[in-house]
């Protein structure tokens, strides 16, 4: 049977409060009494556990996350990011998701009442940013890793979505595309703004500013790439080149297109935006914009863990750069096979897909 701090104090003849502070190392025991207490855990065999051991010095050794939902295509990227920097450090993960809504919320916060975690890594379903931007303001370390532009006031780590619109718009010039098709994400979010700015910038710079009938608010997903694009021929408005705010759009986009008898590239050339595992199931292979979704992860979890020691968290956002990967939806089949990417099993020509995580604690 598994020796107990109670069946410590006994043998010493003290309290078990007198046990753990001798083993917290408290400078308020006597010192014939702290070495009593130590020549009985040895004798014992007794073994404390850690987690009760960092709360009474002020630490769970546990690191909280928040995300809005596992099946975002790249969630489980910056997850896995998140859980690489806190497994080398030594830290536990507490992970929670924001998948029923209210309810969700309502058991973080009961988490986060009883201190069960140092600090929070946050992708932040909207409706606990004013939550979490209090308890960072009560003492939490918080740190955000955030493609949306939603937290101003929390420290955040995000990537150069400007720029990755930019460098899809220049892209597509360079293979001769001047009437692009633009399917955003919902323009409450920061990041669509931003990439959609920096598009339209590169195109007007060049002489082909995109009219309005060109540019249609999309939702992240599939179905909307697929009824945008219905929607745009059916109206007759031409283009040569659509891009798409996220892979799953682009790969609707695609399908789409391919449903009335358009060839990608030869017709219509398409990028996307994230370089999930989506961008490796379209046919052709989707071009897209990288974002280094799990070296935000890692990166937002360094800042965490060195505020612990006393770091100050970064009062501007960390931004990590965007890279534009091209693929045969704007090279053609001509464009080199990248490398298999790990952990992916190949179910045919191109590799396949990843299993999503459940909530759960690590």
């Amino acid at each position: 049977m598994r020796t107990t701090i109670a069946d410590v104090a006994a043998a010493a003849g003290v309290s078990k409060t007198t046990v753990s502070r001798v083993i917290n190392a408290k400078s308020d025991v006597d010192a014939a009494t702290a070495s009593r207490v130590n020549q009985v855990i040895d004798q014992l065999g007794y073994v404390p556990s850690t987690r009760a051991v960092g709360l009474a010095r002020g630490r769970t050794g546990a690191v909280g996350m928040l995300v809005p939902s596992l099946s975002w295509p790249w969630v489980a990227e910056v997850v896995q990011g998140v859980s690489d920097a806190l497994e080398e450090a030594g830290h536990g993960m507490l992970l929670y998701t924001g998948d029923r809504g209210q309810e969700s919320l309502n058991r973080f916060a009961t988490s986060s009442n009883g201190q069960s975690y140092d600090g929070l890594i946050l992708v932040t379903p909207e409706h606990a940013l004013t939550y979490v931007t209090e308890l960072h303001r009560q003492g939490m370390p918080v740190v955000m890793v955030d493609d949306r532009g939603l937290g101003p006031d929390l420290p955040t780590v995000a990537t150069t979505n400007r720029q990755g619109g930019a460098d899809a718009a220049s892209h597509l010039l360079e293979h001769g595309r001047t009437r692009p098709f633009v399917i955003t994400g919902p323009m409450v979010y920061g990041y669509s703004r931003e990439r959609l700015h920096g598009f339209q910038e590169v195109f007007a710079e060049a002489g082909y500013p995109i009219a309005s009938d060109r540019i249609v608010e999309g939702d992240l997903h599939h179905r909307r790439g697929r009824s945008a694009i219905a929607a745009q021929l059916h109206a007759g408005v031409p283009f040569d080149a659509v891009f798409a705010h996220t892979d799953l759009t682009a790969a609707g986009a695609i399908a789409e297109l391919h449903r009335h008898g358009l060839v990608v590239p030869d017709d219509v050339a398409v990028v996307g935006f994230d370089d999930s595992e989506v961008s490796w199931h379209t046919d052709p292979t989707l071009t897209t914009v990288h974002q280094p979704m799990r070296e935000m992860g890692r990166t937002a979890t360094r800042i965490l863990l060195a505020s612990f020691g006393g770091t100050p968290l970064p009062t501007a956002p960390v931004l990590l750069p965007t890279t534009l990967i091209a693929r045969e939806s704007t090279l053609g089949l001509s464009a080199p096979l990248p490398p298999e990417p790990p952990s992916v099993l190949a179910v045919r020509r191109r590799p396949g897909g990843r299993a999503a995580m459940d909530e759960v604690e690590v």
